[in-house]
């Protein structure tokens, strides 16, 4: 974003709007942070804000300070419906094609809203009047504190603020273990910590918040797991029944494709997930160095994501996908193994 168009949002964001804030479908905690802190970041210059989520998200980011004022468009369509239609602004944060909207899609589509899309994802679509777009930061929530500075209003950063922020980063760089945490992202935290995030009690609230049944389906994830060292990868499965058994909840499976990462001289990571309800399987991979599971889900598996982080589904089942999977790796062994 260059300086012509900050001065543009600036001058738009200098009288009160109706401004939407929407993330992406099944929210996490970059979606859910960034969203935030740009609510409260709005209602600071009193502007009317509402913050709508496609679906419902884990219950560890059910604390983030705002939370409580997010619509779900799937419990509240007509409510959500009325607030996107009377936009006068529309925040697209943390993704950047209107698909990943969910259902969403259709009325964002049809808005004449002005779209301002923060996003950190690979190959930006062009539906936003200004983009913000940068595949080499750590996180949005790291795009909205350097939003925020770009406006000149770092010192309009509260505690509420600084908190979504820290969590965004927090999750989205695996506790910056991450090859996306520069040492720009950690003068970011500092500065947040200073402003009044309690970086102990935000880590605690989203990792400390364990089940007995989300450590026995992690069990479950640790028994499914298996190592193809010919490849240098890992898989895990985990069907529906799996789920059922162990009362899964939204966000139960959080993290579990890395335990095959965190394996010995593996370098490619995957866990399958059956979702009955949605007839799909919900693919999440892990690389480490130069392989791109970015590239390997958009060939492969409907999706995409970061170079070493990405998403994808598939609509056949959890076996037939997992074949398909194996099948795929040859083309890769040299990638794999280098």
């Amino acid at each position: 974003m260059n300086s012509n168009e900050t001065n543009k949002i600036k001058e738009l964001l200098s009288t009160p709007k109706n401004i939407i804030i929407v993330t992406h479908k099944n929210p996490d905690g970059d979606a859910i942070g960034s969203s935030l802190a740009l609510y409260h970041y709005l209602k600071f210059s009193e502007h009317h804000v509402t913050v709508i989520t496609p679906n419902d998200y884990p219950s560890f980011l059910k604390w983030v300070p705002g939370e409580k004022n997010i619509i779900k468009y799937d419990n509240d369509t007509q409510i959500a419906s009325d607030r996107i239609i009377e936009a006068d602004i529309i925040f697209t944060l943390d993704f950047n094609h209107l698909s990943r909207s969910g259902d969403m899609q259709n009325i964002l589509a049809a808005t004449k809203s002005t779209f301002v899309m923060i996003d950190h994802h690979q190959q930006p679509d062009t539906y936003a009047t200004y983009t913000y777009s940068d595949s080499s930061m750590s996180s949005t929530c790291q795009m909205i504190y350097h939003f925020i500075e770009k406006l000149g209003d770092l010192d309009k950063i509260t505690p509420d603020i600084a908190t979504s922020i820290y969590v965004g980063i927090m999750t989205d760089t695996g506790s910056f273990r991450y090859r996306s945490t520069t040492s720009t992202t950690h003068r970011v935290l500092a500065d947040l910590i200073d402003k009044g995030a309690d970086n102990t009690r935000i880590h605690e609230k989203i990792y400390d918040t364990n089940t007995l049944s989300r450590i026995q389906l992690k069990g479950i994830a640790f028994k499914n797991l298996r190592v193809l060292p010919e490849y240098n990868t890992a898989y895990i499965t985990l069907s529906q029944k799996e789920l059922d058994q162990h009362s899964f909840k939204k966000g139960d499976t959080e993290g579990f494709v890395n335990f095959g990462l965190s394996i010995l001289d593996v370098k490619f990571a995957v866990i399958f997930i059956e979702n009955k309800g949605e007839r799909i399987i919900k693919i999440s991979l892990r690389s480490k160095g130069d392989f791109s599971v970015n590239e390997f889900s958009r060939n492969h598996f409907e999706g995409g994501g970061h170079h070493n982080a990405a998403g994808g589904r598939s609509n056949l089942s959890l076996s037939d996908t997992v074949e398909k999977f194996i099948s795929i790796l040859p083309a890769y062994k040299n990638v794999l193994n280098q």
